[in-house]
C-alpha cells in the first residue's frame, strides 16, 4: 500500500496539472459514472492529502475521495489521450493533461461534512504543517502497545507505512517492541520531526530514502540497493543482511499482519 508521501505527491501533481481549470471527468470502467457526470465540466479547485487519503475539491461542497488501498495506482500524461480502457475508474482530463486512476479501494463523491468526518477519525499527519504531534503523543504515551504497532495505526499517526515505521525506529535506536508508554516526550518529538523530514524528501523525490550521507552506497563503497520501492534504507526488506552501522544481521518478524524489520544490535531495549 502506498505510504503518505505518495498521496501528498499525488495531491501536488493534481494541483499542478488541474487546479483552476475546467476538467472533463469520465469513468470508462463504469463504477464511478454517476460521480464523474456530476463533476465533469467543473473547475478543480484544489487537491489535498491526509495520511493515505486523497481529496479532489470541486466547489461547492463536492469532493472526490480516493484511497488507493493495495492495488490502486495513477497514470499521468500529456495532451494525447490514450484510448480508454475498462480498468480506468476515473479519468480527469484537460486540453493539456490527463490522470487515470485504476484499482482504488475507494473512489467516491462526498460532501464537506463527510470529508471532515474522515479527517476527524485520522491521526495527525507529519506532512500537514498544522497537525499537532501532541495529539498522537497523548495516545502513544498511555499505551502498552508496541511503538511499531502504534506508528502503523492510522488513527494515531496518519500516513506512516511499513517502510517509514521500520526506518524511523532504526534511525532513533528504538526497539520496535518497546511499549509506547515507555517512550519519552523528547524521543517522540524526535521521531515526529524525523518522519516529517523524511516524508518531505519522499514527496520531493517520489521515492523513500532513509540512509544518512555516511551510509550511502557511494560513501560505503557498496552496490546500490535494488528493490521495487526504489530507495536506500537501513532495515526494510534487508532480513539476514548485515546492518550498515554495526554489522549485525537484520531481523524480521510478523507484527499486526505486516513484516517488521529491525537491527537487534542498534535497536536495543
Amino acid at each position: 500500500m502506498p505510504e503518505g508521501h505518495t498521496i501528498h505527491r499525488l495531491a501536488q501533481d493534481h494541483r499542478t496539472l488541474f487546479a483552476g481549470r475546467n476538467v472533463t471527468a469520465g469513468s470508462p470502467q463504469g463504477k464511478f459514472s454517476d460521480g464523474a457526470a456530476l463533476v465533469t465540466g467543473r473547475v478543480l479547485d484544489t487537491a489535498e492529502a491526509h495520511g493515505k487519503h486523497l481529496f479532489l475539491g470541486f466547489a461547492p461542497d463536492t469532493w472526490i475521495h480516493i484511497h488507493l488501498g493495495l492495488f490502486g495506482k495513477y497514470t499521468f500524461g500529456g495532451a494525447e489521450l490514450p484510448p480508454p480502457t475498462d480498468t480506468v475508474r476515473l479519468r480527469l482530463a484537460t486540453a493539456s493533461a490527463y490522470a487515470d486512476l485504476r484499482g482504488p479501494t475507494t473512489c467516491a463523491l462526498i460532501t464537506d461534512a463527510e470529508k471532515q468526518a474522515i479527517h476527524d477519525r485520522l491521526g495527525p499527519d507529519p506532512l500537514r504543517p498544522a497537525d499537532d504531534p501532541a495529539r498522537a503523543w497523548a495516545r502513544v504515551s498511555r499505551s502498552r502497545t508496541s511503538v511499531a504497532a502504534l506508528l502503523m495505526d492510522q488513527k494515531i499517526v496518519a500516513g506512516v507505512g511499513n517502510v517509514y515505521r521500520a526506518e524511523v525506529l532504526f534511525r532513533h535506536g528504538i526497539d520496535p517492541y518497546r511499549p509506547g508508554r515507555e517512550l519519552t516526550r523528547p524521543e517522540w518529538d524526535a521521531i515526529w520531526s524525523d518522519l516529517a523530514a523524511l516524508m518531505r524528501e519522499g514527496v520531493r523525490n517520489n521515492r523513500i530514502d532513509t540512509v544518512r550521507p555516511e551510509h550511502t552506497p557511494e560513501a560505503m563503497g557498496r552496490p546500490p540497493r535494488v528493490d521495487d520501492h526504489g530507495g536506500e534504507v537501513y532495515v526494510y526488506r534487508r532480513a539476514q543482511q548485515p546492518c550498515h552501522v554495526c554489522g549485525t544481521g537484520i531481523r524480521t518478524a510478523g507484527l499486526a499482519a505486516r513484516n517488521l524489520f529491525w537491527c537487534p544490535g542498534c535497536q536495543r531495549r
